[in-house]
């Protein structure tokens, strides 16, 4: 059954990019040990992409004409006319998330749905009751201020920790069920 994950690294203090959405400070620890097994073994598991229109914007930004996922079908919630990148299956979404949820698991095919982000995509997520699981790599770096990493109106319920481990660079990779109560999914 298909789980929706938020796959995301963060820095020590909650924040996902700076306030000017610069990355600079996670493109630093490419390459850390045990980062290119980790998203590997998810990417096994993912059948369908989600992402925001911010987050597709960047990524047309610094990938020009480079599309990072051309076998795997992509939704992109978004207010704004885009155009897709040749070779890519992307479908651009507006409304609430709720609305499409069967098509993103239909779209999977049984494989788990990505909530790439950003942050308030996965918080409209979580919000609804759909966000299955976070898988967070905290990047040992303070920001001091940003986007956050889930910006909900409110606390969460107790999250289920479900596994830890160090990578490099002293990242730790963290798993947590958003939804305890459902295992399953």
């Amino acid at each position: 059954m298909s789980r929706f994950q938020y796959f995301v690294a963060a820095s020590l203090d909650g924040f996902i990019a700076t306030a000017k959405d610069d990355l600079a400070w996670l493109l630093e620890f490419d390459g850390f040990e045990g980062g290119k097994e980790s998203y590997e073994s998810f990417m096994d598991g993912v059948g369908c992409i989600v992402m925001g229109g911010e987050t597709y914007a960047w990524l047309m930004k610094h990938e020009p004409g480079k599309w990072p996922y051309p076998s795997t079908p992509c939704h992109v919630f978004t207010r704004h006319e885009h155009t897709a990148p040749a070779g890519s299956d992307i479908t651009f979404v507006r409304g609430p998330v709720r609305e499409f949820i069967q098509d993103f698991k239909d779209a999977a095919g049984g494989k788990n749905v990505w909530v790439v982000g950003g942050g308030n995509l996965a918080a409209q997520f979580a919000a609804a009751g759909y966000l299955d699981e976070l898988i967070l790599s905290v990047i040992p770096v303070v920001l001091g201020d940003g986007k956050r990493l889930l910006p909900l109106e409110g606390p969460t319920a107790p999250l289920e920790l479900t596994a830890s481990r160090t990578l490099g660079r002293g990242i730790v990779e963290l798993r947590y069920n958003l939804n305890p109560a459902d295992t399953a999914g």
